[in-house]
């Protein structure tokens, strides 16, 4: 059981859950457009963001405690830089325009978590995109939308019409509601000045403003041209199953509720749709 345990561990705090639900909803948009599956860009996003979320959460920990690393952080070290040549592999098989797409969102994840901005922006002294009040879930919803669907299409030279728009505006939503269990758990551990949304208005109207967004991310699906009623109905049992881990979100819930179960939610969303 504790090996178990520590395997799990290792899966969640290298980020292979979370890239596993990127690519999830990056493939979602391949099979929504009916584009055939696209290994290259596929491997790349899973990759890059196994590559992004570490350097994110361990770059300042490794910058200043490298020497008394513990063992788990070593690993993960090792994995990252596998992930980091796995990136720079599959970027050669991509597309020119979509590296120039890519680096755009590359920059963005660069400067989340690299001090560039004056300290009066923060609530710390980090000076980076991630420490600047009410800011961070809306670059997250940014980041998963670009990246999720313009990224795979701009790929396979898809066309940017008005379904595409509305797949992205859904995804942002979709990403956002996704964010608020954690946020809502993290508020025992957030600077108050941090500004979360949970923190602003409270846990029971963050939760009401989630309900209004899976409103709206489901019924978008019917301003498409391009209407596939199979698709509808997985989409009603992935609204739902949102819907409920968001109203039955805690503030001491353990970090398995949202780190495995809430973040996997992408993932059952492509199985229904393959399966």
């Amino acid at each position: 059981m504790r090996c178990f345990k520590q395997v799990l561990d290792f899966y969640i705090n290298s980020s292979i859950h979370v890239a596993l639900a990127v690519l999830s909803l990056s493939w979602i948009t391949l099979l929504e457009f009916d584009i055939p599956y696209d290994k290259e860009v596929l491997f790349f996003i899973f990759f890059a963001s196994v590559t992004g979320y570490n350097f994110v959460k361990y770059f300042g920990l490794a910058k200043y405690h490298h020497r008394r690393l513990a063992n788990w952080l070593k690993w993960i070290q090792i994995f990252f830089l596998i992930s980091f040549f796995g990136l720079c592999y599959y970027a050669f098989n991509l597309r020119y325009k979509t590296l120039l797409y890519i680096a755009g969102f590359g920059i963005i994840t660069f400067l989340y978590a690299i001090p560039f901005l004056p300290k009066r922006l923060f609530i710390d002294k980090k000076q980076n995109l991630r420490g600047i009040s009410g800011l961070k879930i809306y670059v997250i919803a940014l980041v998963w939308a670009g990246v999720t669907v313009f990224i795979p299409l701009i790929n396979n030279d898809f066309q940017i019409d008005f379904d595409v728009v509305i797949t992205a505006l859904q995804r942002f939503m979709f990403v956002m509601v996704l964010m608020f269990p954690f946020e809502i758990r993290d508020m025992q551990f957030d600077h108050l000045k941090l500004s979360t949304i949970p923190q602003q208005i409270g846990i029971k109207k963050t939760k009401l403003i989630g309900v209004l967004l899976l409103v709206g991310f489901f019924l978008l699906e019917f301003l498409k041209d391009n209407i596939n009623s199979e698709r509808i109905v997985i989409l009603i049992i992935i609204t739902g199953i949102t819907l409920l881990f968001l109203v039955f979100s805690q503030e001491y819930y353990k970090k398995y509720y949202t780190s495995f179960w809430v973040e996997g939610i992408p993932i059952l969303w492509l199985l229904l749709l393959l399966f």
